[in-house]
């Protein structure tokens, strides 16, 4: 059953949060709060949707003396409505594919029409990947507690596709942990974790930068800066 924790603290406080770091560490806060009480494992893995999500999981990861890595997606775009998300792509050992039922019906196409683009898109994820992490080995997920975490989430489109990839490859438990969502998305990805950590839900919910001070967009380099400082603080 999904539980969904909301930070009373953050209520009226506009910005939320001062940048992707604060939010990050508010966020572990709470996760430690919530493992530390109950029966979720001991082992857990960080997953941050780039390139956003780095910061707020560097902070996750350090609090929880947990492995970081990257889980990396590509929509999977209707040719000849680019923009209208059939599905999407997740990378893995075993890249998943996820796709949504209705927009393939209202296409009148199967998911193997979608084969080409699934290839360049899966192409465009090995590039990241390789950008990013170089020849590092990804994180194992399998029996473990896997928290994936992002810098917020607007409709939720993509998360979903990542957390049903991830439900594939056999976590023990599955928590989605973000600063700040809408309450209306909430609900809708409540039925894909084992638990939801939520920490503000604004009435009216803005753009997501409006939520920040510093909304900076992050860097490539960057990601690979946090990315090989997670790596060396559990060397």
């Amino acid at each position: 059953m999904t539980e969904l924790n909301e930070a009373a603290m953050f209520q009226g406080r506009y910005p939320l949060f001062q940048d992707r770091s604060e939010a990050g560490r508010a966020l572990a806060a709470e996760l430690k709060r919530i493992i530390g009480q109950d029966e979720t494992p001991s082992d857990p893995v960080v997953l941050a949707l780039p390139r956003g999500g780095l910061p707020v999981g560097l902070e996750v990861a350090r609090a929880l003396e947990a492995p970081l890595d990257l889980l990396l997606v590509r929509k999977i775009g209707v040719p000849f409505q680019p923009e209208l998300a059939a599905g999407a792509i997740v990378d893995g050992d075993d890249p998943q594919a996820v796709f949504n039922e209705d927009v393939l019906a209202m296409c009148g196409m199967r998911e193997g029409d979608f084969e080409p683009i699934m290839g360049r898109e899966l192409a465009e994820i090995e590039r990241r990947r390789a950008l990013y992490l170089k020849d590092r080995k990804r994180a194992p997920v399998k029996d473990r507690t896997v928290i994936v975490v992002d810098d917020g989430i607007a409709t939720g489109a993509t998360v979903r596709a990542a957390l049903k990839a991830v439900r594939r490859r056999g976590p023990k438990a599955l928590i989605l942990a973000v600063p700040v969502a809408p309450w209306e998305t909430v609900e809708t990805l409540k039925g894909e974790v084992d638990r939801l950590v939520c920490l503000d839900m604004p009435e009216p919910f803005l753009a997501l930068g409006a939520h920040y001070q510093d909304f900076e967009q992050v860097r490539d380099d960057e990601v690979v800066r946090i990315l090989d400082e997670a790596h060396a603080v559990r060397a």
